[in-house]
């Protein structure tokens, strides 16, 4: 395949909902599918919130928001989604066996010619086209949080990765604006690895009363010019993915990635972050 004219993304959170924005405003025709409307309407609204800021800072016209917005399709219809797709990037929650699934049913779905990418953070790339015919066309593409403005594309080779799946979605990513960066297949990949060890380790300086929260995030921002401290980022990514990306990596890699208790804690109270309401920090 030479070209990719139409992206099918697979979730329309936070994840999705940006990618989908992306590729849009990249001149991709694009359908972004999910189980139920409401949150098809959801990750509609929040693209058109984030389209809105770039208006309101003059980057584009209200002509153009209007045109990328009308480039997405919505739909709950998982085959109509999947509909002469070039490439169809899945971004559902990190859970293996939930992606394993959907990989087998994207490989009886889409056509043999449409490039297969997981936005996983963290999860095999080589796991996920064991499950298909085609694990030449199946690859990582991991996306930074927000979508629309984050420039960082990390790209992971599985196993069996073609260098033609490589060198179309080094095209894909350009042309999207990204700048990609290139791993091998290995559990947390480049970014992951590192951010979670780093987010890990906060929480159990706040669970071993080293600190408060505050303390904690004020002398990362400080000391390490952080945009973010490493708690108000969890509360940002979602506390409820960070402990599954923890607990993968504990299994992949032992103890060094044993996931904080008190990120447990708070993921079995139902404060999963900013997306709740509540995490580390209350937003209600």
């Amino acid at each position: 395949m030479s070209e990719v004219e139409k992206i099918s993304i697979l979730g329309a959170g936070i994840m999705g909902s940006g990618i989908a924005q992306v590729a849009s405003q990249s001149g991709y025709r694009v359908t972004m599918v999910d189980v139920e409307d409401r949150f098809l309407q959801r990750g509609f609204d929040s693209i058109m919130k984030s389209l809105s800021k770039m208006q309101t800072k003059g980057k584009i016209t209200e002509d153009r928001v209007e045109k990328i917005r009308a480039n997405i399709k919505g739909t709950t219809d998982f085959k109509h989604a999947l509909e002469d797709a070039d490439l169809v990037i899945e971004a559902v929650p990190e859970d293996l066996e939930l992606k394993k699934q959907i990989f087998r049913d994207l490989d009886t779905t889409c056509s043999m010619h449409t490039i297969l990418a997981s936005n996983t953070s963290s999860l095999s790339i080589t796991d996920l086209g064991a499950v298909t015919k085609r694990a030449d066309k199946v690859i990582g593409m991991h996306f930074a949080n927000p979508v629309p403005v984050m420039m960082g594309l990390e790209v992971i080779l599985g196993a069996d990765t073609s260098q033609d799946t490589l060198e179309v979605i080094r095209k894909v990513a350009t042309k999207m604006g990204k700048d990609p960066h290139f791993c091998k297949d290995y559990p947390g990949f480049i970014g992951s690895r590192l951010l979670n060890a780093f987010l890990n380790e906060a929480f159990w300086e706040l669970f071993e009363g080293i600190a408060s929260a505050e303390d904690i995030d004020r002398h990362c921002k400080q000391q390490f010019r952080h945009p973010m401290g490493p708690l108000e980022l969890a509360d940002f990514i979602g506390l409820d993915t960070l402990l599954s990306i923890c607990e993968y990596l504990h299994k992949e890699l032992h103890e060094r990635f044993r996931p904080c208790p008190l990120i447990k804690q708070l993921v079995a109270a139902g404060h999963y972050g900013r997306k709740a309401g509540k995490g580390v920090y209350d937003y209600s």
